[in-house]
């Protein structure tokens, strides 16, 4: 078990790795970072941002020539908990990993889960990307004034959803909008799913008048205009995207979503190595560097015990942030 260090941050990063064996003629000379039999657990279901991010890297992964036949399975559950129990259950299993991210940090802590991610061996923060506020093609808002405006007349008659537990990424960066907007977050009427792939339904089927994901999540159906897109979340626009920053739109906000990589408790110093390897020798590949820029992710490294240290920050910071909101 790591001790917990308290820090402070919020930030962004993930990682994630699927499918059968491939032939690789890859960049890569994987030196050091063949793990055979490698599987990597996804904590939610298809189509979300852990899955989405899982599957690129082990493709890139494979094609870079770093390890063989990575094996992706999803095991969905109170907002990836389930999964995380399963994981620390795993102790000293060199060859499993779990992709996760702020979702199962707010998730721990809103299911009072048995387990937390201090159980585990922390690998490497990947990715940082900003969410997204989309609404259906049909739906009547066309702007993000134009939504808010309305939120604001009737907050509980404008249900918004997220792919993730209460105190996760998509459950926070509305709430941070409410307040923004003047809005009680208490009143905000928030409907929590297991991931990107199951919220997708519910905002194309108008189950909810908007929806908060990741922007690599979204990426094909906004482009293929079946979600308009409104704001994004972040510091500046997202390239290629036509939506204003929500603090160009008027709006106090400047949230990003991260995701990294997690392995049992219990391993040698040599099956951490490996692995911490692996995703470091991942992150270089052009493989990975182009898929990044493909999904509009930012690169955000962080290895070994200082993800481990920025995962106590974020723990601690979404205490505080769940309390200043008064949830």
């Amino acid at each position: 078990m790591r001790s917990r260090t308290p820090l402070a941050l919020l930030g962004a990063a993930v990682l994630v790795l699927v499918g059968p064996p491939l032939l690789t003629t890859g960049s890569g000379t994987g030196t050091g970072t063949q793990i055979p039999g490698l599987r990597f657990m996804v904590p939610n279901t298809p189509g979300g941002g852990y899955d989405i991010t899982a599957r690129t890297a082990a493709k890139n992964a494979e094609e870079a020539g770093l390890t063989p036949g990575i094996e992706v399975f999803n095991l969905p559950g109170a907002g990836g908990t389930v999964g995380l129990t399963r994981l620390v259950g795993e102790h000293g299993n060199g060859k499993l990993a779990m992709s996760m991210g702020l979702g199962v940090v707010g998730a721990v802590r809103s299911n009072d889960a048995p387990r937390t991610l201090a159980d585990t061996t922390p690998i490497a923060r990947l990715t940082e990307e900003q969410d997204v506020v989309v609404v259906a093609k049909d739906s009547p808002y066309r702007t993000i004034d134009e939504l808010i405006d309305a939120w604001k007349a009737d907050p509980g008659e404008l249900p918004v959803g997220g792919g993730s537990s209460p105190g996760g990424p998509d459950h926070l960066a509305p709430m941070l909008m409410a307040r923004a907007a003047g809005i009680s977050p208490k009143q905000v009427n928030y409907i929590p799913f297991d991931g990107g792939g199951e919220l997708l339904a519910s905002i194309l089927g108008n189950k909810v008048a908007f929806g908060v994901s990741g922007v690599g999540e979204y990426l094909d159906q906004i482009k293929a205009g079946e979600l308009r897109l409104l704001a994004v979340t972040g510091p500046q626009r997202v390239d290629g995207l036509d939506a204003p920053t929500l603090q160009e739109a008027g709006y106090d906000v400047n949230f990003t979503n991260w995701r990294g990589i997690v392995a049992p408790p219990g391993l040698s110093d040599a099956e951490r190595g490996k692995l911490v390897r692996l995703v470091e020798e991942l992150h270089d590949s052009p493989e990975w560097q182009e898929s990044m820029k493909k999904n509009g992710w930012d690169d955000a490294f962080l290895s070994g015990e200082r993800f481990g240290d920025f995962l106590d920050a974020q723990d601690q910071r979404v205490v505080s942030v769940l309390k200043e909101l008064g949830l």
